[in-house]
């Protein structure tokens, strides 16, 4: 985490993070960098269905059509985040860390999305282990996956 919270203040990138199975983490260890207050502007924790609706803003009839558990609400969270937080860059976290089956969905089933300024990613994984091994993958994807985005992202504009 130490690297990518170097990378977002290097780049003056702000961040932002809309959570649900995480149930925080990911905003928890990026606070804990020094400087982040300079880049990081919050986190929304929603790991009820109704907060996804009612305080991030996702259409319920998306909800309904496709579960909270798929690559549409992903990309839907961190979208929504972006923009409550007016941040360059917010991942999402949303998937099953167990321990029973939810939406007709597997256990270790999850997607990360990833809003970067005009452009959206998601990724899905099927994870496997306790709940807290699940989260803690996740976690680690999330952020080698911002790595590479940024990456990605200020190399090409420095070839510009």
């Amino acid at each position: 985490m130490k690297e990518l919270a170097k990378m977002l203040i290097d780049a003056h990138l702000s961040i932002s993070s809309v959570e649900s199975f995480t149930v925080g983490h990911f905003a928890s260890r990026i606070g804990m960098n020094p400087g982040i207050s300079k880049v990081y502007r919050g986190s929304i924790v929603s790991y009820q269905t109704m907060i996804k609706h009612k305080v991030v803003g996702i259409d319920q009839d998306l909800i309904d059509k496709y579960g909270v558990v798929s690559s549409q609400i992903a990309k839907e969270m961190c979208l929504h985040g972006q923009k409550i937080f007016d941040s360059d860059i917010c991942i999402s976290f949303t998937g099953n860390a167990g321990p029973d089956a939810m939406e007709g969905k597997p256990v270790g089933l999850i997607y990360i999305g990833i809003a970067y300024l005009d452009h959206v990613s998601v990724f899905e994984y099927r994870l496997s282990g306790k709940r807290e091994d699940i989260v803690e993958k996740a976690l680690q994807l999330g952020i080698d996956n911002l790595k590479n985005e940024i990456k990605k992202n200020t190399s090409s504009a420095c070839i510009e």
